[in-house]
């Protein structure tokens, strides 16, 4: 079963409704025990650092989602801030990441020939990946996807960027640690990329 952890942010439904559409079984989950029989773990996330990291404590899956991930080996997939709660802390506010990948997220500050760009980054952009398999496999081309975000996970090692995209500036669009992995894009918002990449994960 592929758990999407459901703490009040995110967009829940889209991502089990692929799930329902590819025939993975998918639930969005509410509580610690449910995960406990989850093989493939889902962590969205929209909005502010603070507020989402403080979410998820409250919600009272933090402890157990850390322990099958880190303990169990489960891979999980953070969507968009889920991605940035992965990181050790960020610049846009106090509280202390997951620090599953150690890094910082950090603001966009993209400047394009005119000047600065404008925040967020919103759109569709075009994916580098650094190798194609994994979350990548059986993309010919670089894949593209739909972006909506003023920050960006810069993980301490560049060994943990997945792949990359440029917006007044190269960051990292995905990033993968062993079992973890994390992207700053929007999946269920994709298309066929994004119902691809969500299928690949669900075949780890």
């Amino acid at each position: 079963m592929i758990a999407v952890v459901n703490y009040g942010l995110g967009n829940v439904q889209a991502i089990l409704n692929i799930y329902q559409r590819l025939r993975m079984p998918a639930e969005g989950v509410t509580c610690a025990e449910r995960l406990l029989s989850a093989e493939k773990i889902v962590l969205p996330g929209v909005g502010a650092f603070d507020w989402a990291m403080s979410r998820l404590s409250d919600s009272g899956m933090q402890d157990v989602l850390t322990s099958r991930v880190l303990n169990d080996g489960v891979p999980v997939l953070g969507i968009c801030v889920g991605m940035q709660m992965l990181a050790s802390s960020s610049e846009e506010g106090s509280l202390p990441g997951l620090n599953w990948i150690p890094g910082e997220v950090k603001r966009l500050a993209p400047k394009g020939d005119a000047g600065a760009l404008p925040l967020p980054h919103m759109g569709w952009n075009s994916t580098t990946p650094v190798e194609r398999s994994g979350l990548f496999a059986s993309f010919e081309s670089d894949p593209r996807f739909y972006f909506l975000h003023s920050f960006y996970f810069a993980p301490s090692s560049t060994e943990d960027v997945l792949s990359v995209t440029s917006y007044g500036g190269k960051f990292a669009a995905s990033v993968r640690r062993g079992n973890i992995h994390g992207v700053q894009f929007h999946p269920e918002k994709s298309h066929e990329w994004g119902i691809q990449l969500l299928k690949n994960f669900g075949a780890m």
